[in-house]
C-alpha cells in the first residue's frame, strides 16, 4: 500500500465529507462547545478571577503566578526572562530552564498579567488548557477522517479527562496539553510526505512546534515523542514497503526540524545541559510518582460519578491521580482494539495508549496506593536511571496516553458505527446503539467542577513599605517569611504587588554543592529558623546572633522586610539588625546601606 494512503486507511466508513464540514458552522459549534465546557470546569474560578485559586496545592500555584510576574515583566520593559537569575533564591539564582516556568506562555499572557495579575492570567492558562487541547485533538482527528461526532467526543475525552483535570491542581505546565496532538500529526506529516517540497514544510512546521512544547514544559514533550514513536513503528511495521520508500523524505524532514528546533531553542538547551546552575539526579523518589492497578478503576471526588470514599478516592484530589479511565470505557476500548485489530489506525492508537499506560505504572508495578512495590520489573526500569529521563515522572503519562485512548475511542465508534450499518439495525439503530455505548462509556469520566481556594492577599502596608524603601530594580530583599517549597506567601506576594526585586530563598528545583538536583537546596540555617519563628512551629535550633549576620553578609540583602512578625521573631530580628526603619500596616522594614553594616558590629 502507498504511504500515502494512511489517511484513507484511518478514514471513517461511511463518515461524511471532512472538506464539507471544515466549510461549516459545525467545527465551530464544537470548538464553542469546549470552550463553554471549560468555563464551567473552571467557574469558581472566574468568578472571583484575580482571587481565587485551583483548590488541592496552593503552593504550586504561588510558584506559577510568581513565574508568570517573572516572565510579564520582563517582557514589559523590553526584554526576554533571563534563563537564569537571581530574582529568587538571590544571590545564587536559578535555571529556568529546569524549571516549570512556562516561559512561552508568560510571555504570551504578559498583557493579561500586567493589566490584570497573575492569577487571572492562570486562570486564563487552565480555561485554554482545557478547550485547547480539547480543539487540538479534534482537528487531528477530522484530519484524519474521524466523523464530526466522533472527533468531537475523542476532543472532549481528551481536553476533560480525569488526568487533566487532576494535573491542573498545581501542574500548568501539563495541563496546557494543546500541543502534543499537533506534535504527533506533525511527525505523520513529515514521515506521510509525497515531496521533498512537503517534506520540508512540514519538518519546518514540526521543528517550530517542538521549540514551542520546549519553553512551555519539556516534560510533555517527553511524552509526545513517545507517543509518535509508537505510532510511526505500528505504522512502518505495518507498511514495510511504504516506509522504506517514505525512509528518505522522512528523514531529511525531520533533519530539518531538528535544524529549526535548535535554530529557536538551541540557546535555552545550551543554558540547561551546560550553562550555570545544572543538575543531576531527580528531586523524587523514583516509583513514587507512578500510576497503581487500581487507580485506573477507582474513581476520586473529582468525578460526577463516584462511590464510597476510600483512601484511593480521597488520594484522588491530589494532583498525581492521574490514571482513572473507569471499568466502562476501558471495556469498551479493549473491545474496540480487539475487533478492529485489522486496521491500521486502530492497532496504531491501541498500541500507543497500551505502552503510554504500560511505563506509566513505572518499574515496579503496585495494586494500590497502600501496597509496596512488586519485585516484577517493567519497561520504565530500563529508563529511570538515564539522564534527563530519570528526573521525569512516570504517572504523567496518563495525558497523553489519554489522547492516544480517546482517538482509538473515535475511530473505534466511526468503524463499529459502519459496520453496524449493514447489520438489520441500519444507519439509524447502528447510530443509537453507537451513541448509547459512548454515552456508558464517558458518563464514568465526567467531571464535576473545580474547587477553588482563596490566594494569600497582600499584607496591609506591602505595597507602602517598599514604596518607603524606593529599591533600585533587582534589589535583593530579605522577605520573612522566607519563601519555600512549604511556606510560599511571599511568592505570591511579590507576584501580585509586582515589585521588581530579588528573593532570598524561593520555590525551585536546583542543585546542591555537588550538583545534585533538590527542591530548594543548600538553604542556610537561618531561613528555617526565621520561618519557624514566624509560623511558631518546628524544632529548628535557635541560630546565634553572630551567624545570622554572617548568612546575611552572604546574602547582602538591601533590606530586610517582615510581615505581621510575631513577638519572638520582632525581638530577634531587631537584635539583628536594629529598629525598624518603616512600620506600615503589619509590614516593618530594615535598610541595610552597605553589606557590611549590621546591629553589634563596629561602625
Amino acid at each position: 500500500m502507498p504511504v500515502t494512503s494512511f489517511r484513507d486507511v484511518v478514514s471513517a466508513p461511511g463518515g461524511s465529507d471532512v472538506a464539507a464540514e471544515r466549510r461549516s458552522w459545525a467545527p465551530a459549534l464544537v470548538y464553542t462547545a469546549y470552550l463553554a465546557g471549560a468555563f464551567l470546569l473552571t467557574w469558581r474560578m472566574w468568578a472571583h478571577p484575580s482571587t481565587a485559586i485551583v483548590a488541592s496545592k496552593p503552593p504550586d500555584t504561588d510558584q506559577f503566578a510568581w513565574f508568570l510576574r517573572y516572565e510579564a515583566t520582563a517582557v514589559w520593559h523590553g526584554r526576554l526572562p533571563s534563563l537564569v537569575t537571581t530574582a529568587m533564591n538571590a544571590p545564587r539564582g536559578i535555571n529556568m530552564m529546569w524549571n516549570t516556568t512556562v516561559l512561552l506562555l508568560g510571555v504570551l499572557l504578559t498583557p493579561v498579567t500586567v493589566l490584570a495579575g497573575p492569577q487571572v492570567s492562570l486562570t486564563v492558562l487552565i480555561t485554554v488548557g482545557f478547550a485547547g487541547s480539547a480543539a487540538s485533538l479534534f482537528y487531528v482527528l477530522r484530519r484524519y477522517g474521524a466523523s464530526l461526532p466522533a472527533a468531537a467526543i475523542g476532543g472532549a475525552l481528551y481536553g476533560f479527562s480525569p488526568a487533566m483535570t487532576h494535573v491542573v491542581l498545581g501542574h500548568y505546565q501539563v495541563q496546557f496539553a494543546v500541543l502534543p496532538p499537533l506534535i504527533v500529526d506533525a511527525v505523520l506529516r513529515v514521515c506521510l510526505a509525497t515531496s521533498v517540497r512537503s517534506s520540508a514544510w512540514s519538518g519546518t512546521w514540526l521543528g517550530l512546534l517542538v521549540a514551542a512544547q520546549l519553553f512551555i514544559g519539556e516534560e510533555m514533550l517527553f511524552e509526545t515523542a513517545l507517543a509518535a514513536l509508537t505510532v510511526v513503528a505500528v505504522l512502518a511495521v505495518s507498511r514495510r514497503p511504504a516506509a522504506r520508500a517514505a525512509a528518505g523524505r522522512a528523514a531529511a524532514g525531520l533533519g530539518i526540524a531538528v535544524g529549526v528546533t535548535l535554530l529557536v531553542a538551541g540557546y535555552g538547551l545550551w543554558v540547561q545541559l551546560v550553562g550555570p546552575l545544572t543538575q543531576h539526579g531527580a528531586p523524587f523518589a523514583i516509583d513514587l510518582h507512578t500510576n497503581t492497578l487500581s487507580d485506573f478503576v477507582t474513581p476520586s471526588p473529582s468525578q460526577l460519578l463516584h462511590f464510597a470514599q476510600t483512601p484511593a478516592q480521597l488520594a484522588g484530589e491530589g494532583a498525581e491521580y492521574v490514571a482513572y479511565l473507569g471499568w466502562p470505557l476501558i471495556v469498551v476500548l479493549v473491545t474496540a482494539a480487539i475487533a478492529l485489530w485489522r486496521h491500521l489506525t486502530i492497532r496504531a492508537c491501541a498500541m500507543t495508549a497500551f505502552v503510554l499506560l504500560l511505563l506509566s505504572v513505572g518499574a515496579h508495578p503496585k495494586i494500590d496506593p497502600s501496597a509496596s512495590p512488586s519485585a516484577i520489573v517493567l519497561p520504565w526500569g530500563l529508563l529511570d536511571h538515564l539522564p534527563l529521563i530519570g528526573s521525569l515522572l512516570p504517572n504523567r503519562l496518563s495525558v497523553v496516553a489519554d489522547g492516544s485512548a480517546a482517538a482509538l475511542l473515535a475511530f473505534g465508534l466511526d468503524l463499529a458505527w459502519a459496520k453496524l450499518s449493514s447489520t438489520r439495525l441500519g444507519r439509524r439503530g447502528a447510530g443509537v446503539l453507537v451513541a448509547c455505548v459512548a454515552a456508558i462509556a464517558l458518563l464514568p469520566v465526567v467531571p464535576v467542577p473545580l474547587g477553588a481556594y482563596s490566594a494569600v492577599p497582600l499584607p496591609a502596608g506591602w505595597t507602602r513599605t517598599f514604596s518607603a524603601l524606593r529599591l533600585p530594580p533587582g534589589a535583593t530583599v530579605l522577605v520573612v517569611p522566607l519563601p519555600t517549597d512549604r511556606l510560599t506567601d511571599t511568592l505570591r506576594w511579590q507576584a501580585e504587588g509586582g515589585q521588581q526585586i530579588s528573593l532570598v530563598g524561593g520555590y525551585f528545583e536546583g542543585p546542591n554543592g555537588t550538583g545534585e538536583v533538590g527542591i530548594d537546596p543548600g538553604t542556610l540555617p537561618l531561613e528555617a529558623y526565621l520561618n519557624q519563628l514566624w509560623t511558631g512551629t518546628g524544632d529548628v535550633p535557635p541560630v546565634p546572633i553572630r551567624q545570622a549576620q554572617a548568612a546575611l553578609r552572604y546574602w547582602r540583602p538591601a533590606a530586610v522586610v517582615a510581615v505581621a512578625p510575631p513577638p519572638k521573631l520582632l525581638s530577634y530580628l531587631e537584635q539583628t539588625l536594629g529598629t525598624p526603619a518603616i512600620t506600615s500596616g503589619s509590614v516593618l522594614a530594615w535598610r541595610t546601606p552597605r553589606p557590611g553594616y549590621l546591629a553589634g558590629e563596629d561602625g
